[in-house]
């Protein structure tokens, strides 16, 4: 854990390999869920669920990356620097699908919050993509939510 907040916290965060950067987007996911105050178990399920898709990783595997994922986030103040690291290591015709998977957790306690609304617009720039691009994110994650 150590290692992966110290690269994390550098003055020029490199690029992470492969699993610190699977941790950085699972703390990322993490942080949004828990903006608003309230750490529902209804985001912990979807953070559970998007990281299991999105690493090919069974349910345990992916609680105990998510459970990771919660020390991190605890420990490291900076949304920036997950979100910079994020951005190096993913390109950018992923980063909407990163951004969907986003809005999903954040919409998953059935709750918009302006401090998430807030998360979200700067989340959404620091990963290079613009109002118009994380709005068609959300709406993907309002009818992927409407379709589960």
């Amino acid at each position: 854990m150590i290692d992966i907040l110290r690269r994390l916290l550098a003055p020029a965060p490199e690029t992470l390999p492969k699993p610190d950067a699977r941790l950085a987007l699972a703390a990322l996911l993490v942080r949004i869920a828990r903006t608003d105050g309230l750490y529902a178990a209804e985001e912990v399920e979807r953070i559970d669920r998007i990281l299991a898709r999105h690493h090919g990783l069974g349910p345990f595997e992916a609680a105990g990356l998510r459970s990771q994922a919660e020390e991190i986030e605890a420990a490291a103040p900076d949304t920036v620097r997950f979100t910079q690291a994020i951005k190096a290591g993913t390109a950018i015709e992923d980063r909407a699908e990163l951004m969907t998977a986003l809005w999903s957790v954040a919409l998953a306690d059935g709750q918009r919050d302006a401090m998430e609304d807030r998360l979200m617009r700067m989340v959404a720039t620091l990963l290079g993509l613009n109002d118009v691009e994380s709005a068609q994110a959300r709406r993907r994650a309002e009818q992927q939510a409407d379709g589960a």
